[in-house]
């Protein structure tokens, strides 16, 4: 219920892919938000308003039902609303928007809110890439509109290219961030590193381990729908996180150090900021701290000799000694200067997990240490999580939630060590 209160607004236009926004309205439904829809003419010719009442349990907002004895119409709809997206949007539309023009309910809204609008186009390819379209894009930008990026394939006029509407857990997901986001996140590079890395022995055998990847992605997306420049390191790839968390899709631990050096390089840089014509402001980069939220599995030890091919059983002989050594602290050695840094920490043992956690904390100098024992109820791969969280001065218990959870409330909590 993480949009519990929140008032979405959905528009809706003529549009082949106007089926897609029925998927849209259930994900914000599900989230807990409250969800109204408003129609063009052209967009009853696909799905009638009948449709979207059914599955909104609101009343739609279209030619033959606004009325001025009730909050149903184009400027009381605006007031109620806390985000308006647009979705599908037809290339006809955005000309519109762009030019001010306001001759049916969708656009008169637009012009009648001051809230966040989004725009999710979908549109032949020739007509999104005319020069007049591109233009009221980047003018419609300008002015603090948000666009989603099409996608590239088949289209339903048989032409291939970019044109397809985004998917609706994407439109899902920029419309989240724009109701979750805070000042603290946005703007703020975050790294996070996930997954059991891979050592490998041969071409075909390898050392890992049981992390699942899950909580890193969780996390991931938290940040993301905070507002923060999110780079996933990862072991493990997943497919429904947002399109902008940026993914490096690493296998082992050296190669995980490797990236994760030259991602704190980039995070420690700061985030160029874009121009808007609403606010007259000027592009600035803006430095925050960033944060590392090391939550991978790295390996303790790891094959003294790596081989070519694939070692056979008749060389090997009736017992296989492989020989390991210790491997490399990653947490410990890179540079953490100038980043906040959380470890995690995996533990079976109950009694000995906090004295280990706050042991880590000191010698790998970080700034705090996610603790997580385990057992059977809360082992590697389950979708919940139960959290102690160690820094310097206390302990906070996180009890037990869906990963998704656990992450927000961690990230409530961290955000105290850059405000102290």
């Amino acid at each position: 219920m993480l949009l519990k209160n929140k008032k979405v607004l959905i528009g809706v236009t003529g549009s082949i892919a106007i089926y897609k926004a029925l998927e849209v309205i259930r994900l914000f439904i599900k989230s807990g938000a409250e969800v109204r829809v408003v129609m063009t003419e052209s967009a009853k010719r696909f799905i009638t308003p009948l449709t979207f009442e059914a599955i909104s349990q609101n009343r739609v907002l279209e030619q033959n039902s606004e009325e001025w004895s009730s909050d149903n119409n184009h400027i009381a709809i605006a007031r109620w609303a806390d985000i308006y997206i647009i979705a599908p949007s037809s290339a006809n539309t955005i000309n519109k928007l762009a030019n001010g023009i306001a001759d049916n309910l969708v656009t008169q809204i637009a012009l009648a809110t001051n809230k966040v609008k989004i725009i999710a186009p979908s549109a032949n390819t020739k007509m999104l890439e005319n020069s007049i379209t591109k233009h009221s894009i980047k003018m419609l930008q300008l002015n603090n509109y948000t666009f989603i990026s099409t996608q590239n394939k088949l289209l339903a006029c048989m032409e291939e290219g970019e044109g397809a509407l985004a998917t609706p857990l994407e439109i899902f997901y920029y419309g989240a961030r724009e109701l979750l986001k805070e000042e603290f996140w946005i703007n703020r590079r975050v790294v996070v590193t996930g997954g059991g890395v891979i050592e490998r022995i041969d071409d075909v055998r390898y050392i890992s381990n049981f992390s699942s990847g899950k909580m890193a992605k969780e996390l991931s997306k938290a940040l993301f729908l905070k507002g923060a420049d999110v780079c996933l390191i990862t072991t493990k790839l997943f497919e429904d996180l947002p399109k902008d968390v940026y993914i490096i899709d690493v296998e082992s631990s050296s190669e995980m150090k490797e990236y994760l050096i030259d991602a704190i390089r980039v995070a420690k840089k700061g985030v160029m900021t874009k121009p808007t014509l609403v606010d007259d402001s000027v592009p600035h980069l803006v430095q925050k701290t960033p944060f590392l939220f090391m939550a991978s599995a790295v390996s303790d030890y790891i094959p003294k000799y790596t081989q070519r091919g694939k070692l056979k059983k008749e060389f090997l002989g009736e017992v296989w000694n492989l020989e390991l050594k210790r491997n490399e602290d990653i947490l410990k050695s890179i540079n953490k200067e100038g980043i906040i840094t959380i470890g995690f920490k995996a533990e079976m043992d109950r009694e000995k997990a906090l004295e280990s956690a706050k042991k880590m904390l000191i010698e790998k100098n970080l700034d705090g240490v996610a603790l997580n024992i385990l057992s059977s109820e809360n082992s590697f791969g389950s979708d919940k999580n139960e959290i102690d969280l160690i820094t310097k001065d206390k302990i906070t218990h996180l009890q037990k939630d869906t990963k998704l959870n656990i992450s927000f409330k961690l990230l409530e909590e961290v955000k105290k060590l850059d405000e102290e």
